[in-house]
């Protein structure tokens, strides 16, 4: 994968979007014991803690962006990305090259 990208969702459960901008560094923890998705992804921002989750539905998945179920395998059990877009329809998030790399 050259460049991959995930869409942050769930953020009106949390904290909202409003406080995300292009460029933040957010940390991606596999969630094995979610009763609701085998594949969660958690979304997290350093000092503020969970802030959403990894999209892993064709009803949340922005555009071109992958489904956490096919990020899962590709990563340990966690990883990084960088905030690209802030929109509407979600948050769009580019995952680091070198943790694909494992």
């Amino acid at each position: 994968m050259s460049k991959t990208y995930i869409t942050l969702t769930g953020t009106q459960y949390y904290h909202g979007k409003d406080l995300l901008k292009p460029g933040m560094r957010v940390q991606l923890v596999k969630e094995p014991d979610n009763k609701y998705d085998k594949e969660a992804i958690v979304v997290r921002l350093e000092g503020l803690g969970d802030i959403g989750h990894v999209a892993n539905s064709v009803h949340t998945v922005v555009g071109e962006s992958i489904s956490a179920g096919r990020l899962y395998d590709c990563i340990g059990k966690k990883a990084y990305a960088k905030v690209m877009y802030v929109m509407p329809t979600g948050v769009i998030c580019r995952v680091s090259k070198r943790d694909l790399e494992r």
